[in-house]
C-alpha cells in the first residue's frame, strides 16, 4: 500500500509474525522514471527474512521494460504490475486500475514485460474498471502469456472500497487459469481468511488494510489453521502497537505535525476496530500534536479488555476513503 507499507512498516510486522511474502510499494515507472530509493531500499535492506516482490506501476512499454530489467539485478522473487491501484490520481493516467479500460495494452504490455522478466512474472488486478465483465475478457490475456501468478481483488476499480467483494470472481480466475491465484480484499480475520480460502479455492492471500488494523492477524491465521488457540490482544497490547509503529514510521528530523499526520494514515484502518460509534476516529483526526494524539489513544485502549479487532460497520460519508464494505 502506497506510502504506508514501506521499509519500517515491514520491519515492525516481523515482530508480530510477519507475512510469507512482502510485496513493494510500486515503483512508478514514465520515461524520466529511475528506481525509487526508499522503494528500492525494502529490496536491498530487506529485514524481513522473506521473499520480495517488486511491484511496478505504469503504461510505457519501453519504461516498464527498462525498469524491469534494472529491478531484476537486485534481489527480488519476482516482477509485478499493478493493474488495480483505484486512486484517480493513478487511473486518471491510464496506470495501474485505469488500464482496465484498455485491454490491447494490457496485452502489449504483458507481453513485452513477459519477455524480459526472467525471474517471476505476476499481476495484481481488479475485475475491471466499472465493469465486472471485463474479467472474462483478462484471463484469457492472462493465460496467453503465461503469468506465473495472479493477485486478484474481487471489485471494480469504480467500486473502490465501498462494495461487497465479489468472491465468486475470485473463484473464475482460479478455475480458468493454470498458475497460482492469490485473493484479495476484506480479510480481517483468521475466520475471514479460511472462509475466503474455501469460497474462492485460491493458493493464498494478500493482506494489506487488514494486517494495519491487526499486526497479529498474520501469525492468527497460521494459528487457525494449525488448529491452535489464536492470541487475542488486549487494549494494552494495541496501544503498545501505536507506539512501535509511531517510533517506527516517523523519522525524528521530520516536524511533530507531520509526523502525527503520517500516523492518521495508518490509524484510518486501526480506527475501524477500536470502537463501534467512529468517536475515537473523528477526535484523533483533529489532533495535531504528539501528546494529544497519545491521550486519545490511552483514552480509548489502555485497558485489559480483549480486542478483536474485526471492523465495525462505522457511518461515514459516501464520499469518505473509509466508507464501504469492510467485512
Amino acid at each position: 500500500m502506497q506510502d504506508v507499507t514501506d521499509l519500517p512498516f515491514w520491519k515492525l510486522m516481523t515482530a508480530y509474525g510477519g507475512a510469507d511474502v512482502y510485496y513493494t510499494e510500486y515503483f512508478r515507472v514514465h520515461p524520466d522514471s529511475r528506481l525509487d530509493r526508499p522503494i528500492l531500499d525494502s529490496i536491498t535492506q530487506n529485514p524481513t527474512g522473506q521473499p520480495v516482490v517488486a511491484q511496478m506501476i505504469g503504461n510505457d512499454i519501453p519504461s516498464l521494460v527498462r525498469t524491469a530489467r534494472e529491478l531484476q539485478k537486485h534481489p527480488i522473487a519476482a516482477v509485478d504490475l499493478n493493474l488495480g491501484c483505484p486512486a484517480p490520481v493513478v487511473y486518471r493516467k491510464c496506470a495501474g486500475g485505469g488500464l482496465l479500460r484498455d485491454l490491447q495494452r494490457v496485452d502489449a504490455i504483458l507481453g513485452a514485460l513477459r519477455e524480459v522478466v526472467s525471474v517471476k512474472f505476476t499481476v495484481k488486478t481488479r475485475l475491471g474498471f466499472d465493469n465486472p465483465d471485463v474479467f472474462s475478457e483478462l484471463l484469457p490475456i492472462f493465460a496467453k502469456h503465461s503469468i506465473d501468478l495472479l493477485t486478484v481483488h474481487g471489485r471494480t476499480v469504480a467500486e473502490m472500497y465501498r462494495s461487497a467483494v465479489h468472491y465468486d470472481y475470485i473463484a473464475r480466475a482460479v478455475e480458468t487459469l493454470d498458475c497460482p491465484v492469490l485473493a484479495n480484499g476484506n480479510v480481517y480475520s483468521a475466520q475471514k481468511a479460511e472462509d475466503v480460502l474455501v469460497e474462492t479455492g485460491a493458493r493464498g492471500l494478500m493482506i494489506g488494510r487488514g494486517a494495519i488494523r491487526n499486526p497479529w492477524l498474520f501469525a492468527q491465521i497460521r494459528q487457525w489453521r494449525r488448529g491452535e488457540p489464536l492470541f487475542q490482544p488486549k487494549g494494552r497490547d494495541v496501544l503498545a502497537y501505536v507506539h512501535a509503529l509511531y517510533e517506527a514510521v516517523c523519522a525524528p528530523d521530520i516536524r511533530q505535525a507531520a509526523q502525527v499526520q503520517k500516523m492518521k494514515k495508518y490509524i484510518n484502518y486501526l480506527g475501524l476496530g477500536v470502537e463501534p460509534s467512529g468517536r475515537f476516529l473523528h477526535i484523533i483526526r483533529r489532533v495535531t500534536t504528539r501528546a494529544d494524539f497519545f491521550q486519545i489513544c490511552d483514552e480509548y485502549l489502555d485497558h485489559d479488555e480483549p480486542m478483536s479487532l474485526e471492523p465495525f460497520a462505522i457511518p461515514f460519508k459516501e464520499t469518505d476513503v473509509m466508507a464501504g464494505e469492510c467485512r
